[in-house]
C-alpha cells in the first residue's frame, strides 16, 4: 500500500463527463489499496473567465478580493469530484485551502506555500476517505484567502505530497509524459521514462509547458517523486503504479535506473522553445562602472525578469551596446521604465524586437560531456539560422533566433543530438 497524491489539470476537469472519467481513475487507484488525496484545478478556461469579471468590476481591483473570486473555480471542481466519487460508492470529502490549512506567505495573487497542517488530512485518508483538495489556494497570516499564481495547482499538489509524506505525486495532464521535444513539432519525439529534477526545472523555465517551474523546484527541495501522465486514457490503460508516464526523480535515482538498464545514458534530455521572449538593445551606453546597474535596477524593482544579457566590448569612445531579453508581456513596461531612466543610463537609442524565440538544449549529461554547444551552433549554422544571443548554465545552452525559424531549429537540433525515435518506435 502506498500514499499517493493525484493532481488533475483544467482540461481533465472540463465538464461533468471528464470529471466522471477522473473519478474512475481515482477510484481504481484506491481500489488497489492505496491512500489517496486528489488536487484539482478549475475547469479549463474558468480562471480566465473569473479574471475578466474582476477587471470588469474594477480595473484597479483589490488583490485580496481578486483572490476570493478566482479561487472559486477550484472550489467548484473539488466539490463536484467529491460528489462524483460518492456516486461511485467511494468515501470522499473536499478540503478547502483554509480547512487544512494551507498556510501561505507573500502577496495576494502570487502567494507562496509556507506550511500545511496535514494531521487531520492524514487521519481522514487512513480511515479510507479520498481527500479532494482545490489547488491554487491557501490562507494568509491575516486569515484571508490567497492564490498562488498561474499553474499554482501543480505546486499545491507537490506541497500536499511533501506534507503527508506521499510515496509519489502523480500529475495528470493532457499529455502522457515528458517528451524530448514538443511532439506537435517533431513527430519522432520520444517520451522519456525519467528525467531529473534539475533537467525538468530547466525545461520548465525555458518553455516546456508540462509542469510549473515552482512545483519542480519544490519537488526537488522536498524530495517528492513526481510522475507526469495522461488522464485521457481508456478503461484498459496500464495502472499508474506501473509507471506509464515520466518520472521526475533525483540524480541519484536516475543513476540507479541507468545502472539497472532501465534508462539509457544520454547527454541531451530535451529541447524546449519559447516564443514569449522580446529583445531589447540599448546603444552607446557609457562604458563605466555602474552603467549596467542603472539599466537593470528599475527592471528588477518592477519585477521584470531579464534573461539573456550581452554587453559588447567597449568602443574607443568609451561606449558599449547592451542587449538583453524580457518576457513579451513585460516589453511595453520595460520600454517605459528605460525611457524614463534615459538620462541616468545615458543610452542613445532603444531598439526592441518581439519576433524572436529562445531555443534551449537541456541535459545533465552536459556536465561531463564536451561538445554539446558546438553541435548546436554547427547544426544551426548548416541551416543558415542566425544566433542573436547565447546563454548557458551547467546543464543548458539557450540561443535566441528569429521567431519564424523556431520549428526548423527544433527539428534540426532534435536530429543533431540523435533524439529522433526509430521508425519502429515511432
Amino acid at each position: 500500500m502506498a500514499r499517493i497524491v493525484m493532481k488533475f489539470g483544467g482540461t481533465s476537469m472540463a465538464g461533468t463527463e471528464r470529471i466522471r472519467r477522473v473519478a474512475n481513475i481515482v477510484r481504481k487507484q484506491q481500489a488497489r489499496g492505496h491512500e489517496v488525496a486528489v488536487v484539482v484545478s478549475a475547469m479549463a478556461g474558468e480562471t480566465d473567465r473569473l479574471v475578466n469579471f474582476c477587471r470588469e468590476a474594477n480595473a484597479l481591483y483589490d488583490p485580496a478580493e481578486y483572490d476570493v473570486v478566482v479561487a472559486s473555480g477550484e472550489q467548484v471542481t473539488s466539490g463536484l469530484l467529491a460528489l462524483t466519487l460518492q456516486a461511485l460508492g467511494c468515501q470522499a470529502r473536499s478540503w478547502l485551502g483554509w480547512q487544512l490549512p494551507v498556510n501561505t506567505i507573500e502577496a495576494h495573487a502570487k502567494a507562496r506555500i509556507d506550511s500545511i497542517d496535514a494531521e487531520a488530512l492524514i487521519a481522514s485518508m487512513q480511515r479510507g476517505e479520498i481527500a479532494v483538495i482545490p489547488g491554487f489556494q491557501g490562507l494568509s497570516d491575516e486569515g484571508r484567502l490567497t492564490t498562488l499564481g498561474r499553474g499554482g495547482s501543480d505546486t499545491s499538489a507537490v506541497a500536499v505530497a511533501a506534507a503527508i509524506g506521499a510515496d509519489r505525486c502523480d500529475i495528470y495532464t493532457d499529455v502522457d509524459g515528458v517528451y524530448t521535444t514538443d511532439p506537435r513539432i517533431v513527430a519522432k519525439a520520444r517520451k522519456q521514462k525519467a528525467v531529473t529534477y534539475e533537467e525538468m526545472l530547466e525545461l520548465a523555465s525555458v518553455g516546456a509547458k508540462v509542469l510549473q517551474t515552482r512545483s519542480v523546484g519544490l519537488a526537488m527541495k522536498e524530495g517528492v517523486r513526481v510522475q507526469v501522465l495522461s488522464s485521457f486514457v481508456g478503461e484498459d490503460a496500464i495502472p499508474a503504479d506501473e509507471h506509464p508516464g515520466t518520472m521526475i526523480v533525483s540524480e541519484e535515482e536516475m543513476n540507479e535506473l541507468v545502472e539497472k538498464g532501465d534508462m539509457e545514458r544520454q547527454h541531451v534530455t530535451g529541447i524546449a522553445h519559447d516564443k514569449n521572449e522580446a529583445k531589447v538593445i540599448l546603444t552607446r551606453v557609457p562604458d563605466k562602472p555602474g552603467a549596467v546597474a542603472h539599466i537593470f535596477e528599475p527592471l528588477a524593482a518592477a519585477s521584470i525578469n531579464v534573461d539573456m544579457i550581452i554587453q559588447n566590448v567597449g568602443r574607443d569612445k568609451g561606449e558599449t551596446d547592451v542587449t538583453f531579453t524580457v518576457p513579451q508581456a513585460d516589453l511595453a513596461r520595460a520600454q517605459a521604465l528605460l525611457e524614463d531612466k534615459r538620462e541616468d543610463i545615458g543610452f542613445n537609442r532603444l531598439i526592441t524586437d518581439s519576433k524572436v524565440a529562445k531555443i534551449s538544449v537541456v541535459g545533465v549529461g552536459m556536465k561531463s560531456h564536451a561538445g554539446v554547444a558546438s553541435t548546436m551552433f554547427k547544426a544551426l549554422a548548416d541551416r543558415a539560422i542566425n544566433i542573436q544571443a547565447i546563454t548557458t548554465s551547467e546543464i543548458k545552452v539557450s540561443v535566441l533566433i528569429d521567431e519564424d525559424e523556431t520549428e526548423l531549429a527544433v527539428r534540426v537540433l532534435h536530429t543533431a543530438y540523435g533524439l529522433d525515435a526509430s521508425d519502429e518506435a515511432a
